[in-house]
């Protein structure tokens, strides 16, 4: 089987980064973006660690609200490895706050980043791919996606509309030898919470309970690679209570509702 190149935004840390390790155990050529290049040669290293010769890792420092640089960035990818056969779309910020207490400038970046980013950098690589008629793209969304939360308004509806989003483009291109992927993670040990946004913009800073009590990112990464490889149109992966939600939601939404409040 012919290597695969595939491309991870958001490599710097959390399922990013695990995900990037995973590839490399499975000699993956591998294309690593995120706005931290020295985390992203740091993540580069781990996968040289695992197995991966130094000509197969490109670091590509990426911006994927920068919509304007990305044509660039795909080309580059081009013009390194020839071909993407993978695209996962792993940025993104979360939010920690009230909706009274939010700006709305805090709702601009959460669109930003987790859904128009998404959108721009995957419509960039879209043509590649069709004119293969072959490829993959993948969207890290959330249980967040499927079910309302508290403190998360602005997250829930980004992550709402990223998995609207690539369900329906899968409608659009599966039938042209492409397959679309949405991930669904519960609550992973990352530092998700701790980077998520306050209401007036600055870092939340603080380790969730729910969060640290999470699926290691490790055996999240095996899940999801797995997934991937299997190409499963959708991949949810966690281990606590807020995985039965998608079902719960799915079979009764008014019981789950009355969950969430109670909570």
């Amino acid at each position: 089987m012919p290597t695969k190149t595939v491309w991870i935004t958001g490599a710097s840390a959390g399922i990013g980064e695990a995900l990037a390790v995973r590839f490399a155990q499975d000699g993956a050529r591998l294309v690593l973006s995120a706005r931290r290049e020295s985390e992203l040669e740091r993540v580069a290293g781990l996968c040289r660690e695992a197995g991966l010769p130094a000509e197969q890792v490109l670091v590509l420092p990426l911006d994927v609200t920068d919509w304007e640089s990305l044509p660039g960035a795909v080309q580059a990818v081009l013009d390194h490895f020839g071909v993407i056969n993978l695209l996962i779309n792993n940025a993104g910020v979360s939010q920690r706050s009230l909706c009274k207490d939010t700006d709305m400038a805090v709702y601009q970046k959460l669109m930003d980043v987790d859904v128009m980013g998404q959108i721009a950098l995957t419509k960039a690589v879209l043509p590649h791919m069709l004119e293969r008629g072959a490829g993959h793209l993948a969207v890290t969304a959330s249980v967040a996606g499927k079910v309302g939360a508290p403190l998360r308004t602005g997250y829930c509806a980004a992550k709402h509309a990223v998995m609207g989003f690539f369900d329906a483009l899968r409608a659009e291109v599966e039938g042209q030898g492409l397959d679309v992927s949405t991930i669904v993670p519960g609550f992973i040990r990352t530092d998700i919470s701790r980077n998520a946004l306050a209401g007036d913009g600055s870092t939340f800073g603080k380790l969730d309970k729910n969060i640290a009590g999470g699926m290691d990112v490790t055996e999240c990464a095996e899940v999801v690679f797995k997934g991937l490889t299997a190409r499963k149109r959708e991949i949810p992966v966690g281990k606590g209570k807020e995985m039965s939600a998608l079902w719960i939601k799915r079979v009764s939404p008014e019981a789950l509702f009355r969950m969430v409040r109670a909570r």
